[in-house]
């Protein structure tokens, strides 16, 4: 079916934006050879969005022969978006302009140390901190999206698989949310979030079918299925801390638990105890995640040490070891392994787990370690509500 000529205008409008986010400032020549668009009728665009005021004239190319050509960029302060990273002991909020830069970052402790402040205050006083030093108000996010461990089930609108976020599992909560802030508010898993920072900027970018494996404080994993994010009918896909599997007792419960086979096989917590078992008598202190991260920091930087050697070999066969259900099941094209206790063992435990995982699983995705490692979580809340903002803002055929 012929689009109407409004139609192919906003396609058309489309693709240069897209094209300008992609390679910053371009000419109305390269944009017309990057759309195929005749000279005029790309001059006709980029009159209309300078027009709308999502393009601006930035300067001119120089180093050429000729005149110098006038250069377009999109108009930073053309929309603006907000996340937020939400865990036991503290949120973190930013809020980036429509190019994806961020321009603000506040954060907040949450109940563990401030039990007189409520959620729905939390996350206010979290997001208008990042807004002020934004130099933005309140109004200014098109939308918000809230990164949480454990999943708001569509079904009942209640978190679930997050005991520890006290004052999160109000039925209410949601409601009152929606009453305090003007935008638009999405949540998500946080372990979901940092598979799409992945899949947007970093180790999966052209990959439709991979699994995300993240282990920091607890084990969870992502799971994205010809390009989209399978978050299952309660919203608990990729829960893989509760998946039973052999080398521990058959954990029932566990949802009241908190854990589960693989969590009590592969997650942080089981460092120290692998390390006291490889002959390693120096533990450092601090959570599950730090002291994990720094054994396993350790025995990648020394690989002629047996010991730091036996603890990586015997990790990666726990890691393997859940993986293998996991692959067995999705035969994924690609795993990414992230968080802090699987990035800090670098490409000696990334190699061990992928050599492991070939002998227990008859599918070979390939492994390959994360590479979104600042702040992942509040990077994909960012990427998940430009994504958003940007279809919404950029829909010049309204």
């Amino acid at each position: 079916m012929a689009g109407t000529p409004r139609t192919l205008r906003a396609m058309n409008d489309r693709a240069a934006l897209d094209l300008l986010l992609e390679h910053g400032p371009l000419s109305r020549t390269r944009i017309g050879k990057l759309t195929g668009l005749s000279k005029p009728t790309a001059s006709q665009l980029l009159a209309r969005l300078e027009a709308a005021g999502l393009v601006l004239a930035t300067g001119t190319s120089e180093g050429r022969p000729g005149p110098n050509a006038q250069l377009y960029a999109l108009n930073p302060a053309a929309a603006h978006a907000a996340g937020l990273d939400v865990t036991p002991e503290r949120i973190r909020a930013a809020v980036a302009d429509i190019t994806g830069r961020t321009i603000g970052t506040h954060e907040v402790p949450t109940p563990g140390k401030r039990p007189d402040r409520p959620v729905v205050r939390q996350v206010t006083d979290a997001l208008d901190g990042a807004l002020k030093a934004a130099g933005l108000t309140r109004d200014a996010p098109h939308r918000l999206v809230i990164g949480t461990p454990g999943a708001f089930d569509p079904n009942t609108g209640r978190l679930r698989y997050a005991s520890h976020l006290p004052g999160w599992h109000a039925p209410t909560l949601l409601a009152e949310l929606a009453a305090a802030l003007p935008m638009p508010v999405e949540y998500e898993n946080d372990v979901n979030l940092v598979a799409m920072a992945e899949q947007r900027l970093g180790a999966a970018r052209g990959h439709e079918d991979f699994v995300l494996l993240w282990n920091q404080e607890g084990l969870g994993a992502a799971l994205v299925l010809g390009g989209r994010l399978h978050r299952g009918w309660t919203g608990g896909a990729g829960e893989v801390g509760f998946l039973p599997v052999p080398g521990t007792p058959l954990v029932r419960q566990v949802t009241r638990t908190g854990s589960g086979g693989y969590q009590e096989l592969a997650g942080s917590q089981v460092l120290p105890a692998l390390a006291r078992e490889a002959g390693l008598t120096y533990l450092p202190g601090g959570s599950h995640a730090e002291v994990a991260a720094a054994l396993l920091t350790r025995a990648a930087q020394h690989p002629d040490d047996p010991r730091h050697q036996r603890l990586l070999r015997a990790y990666a066969t726990r890691l393997a070891t859940g993986l293998a259900s996991l692959v067995s099941v999705l035969d994924p094209e690609l795993v990414v392994l992230s968080g802090t206790s699987l990035a800090c063992g670098g490409e000696p435990l990334r190699a061990l787990v992928q050599a492991e995982l070939a002998e227990l699983a008859a599918a070979r995705p390939r492994l390959v370690t994360g590479t979104v490692t600042e702040h992942p979580v509040l990077r994909g809340a960012l990427e998940s509500a430009l994504a958003a903002t940007r279809d919404e803002v950029f829909d010049t055929s309204r």
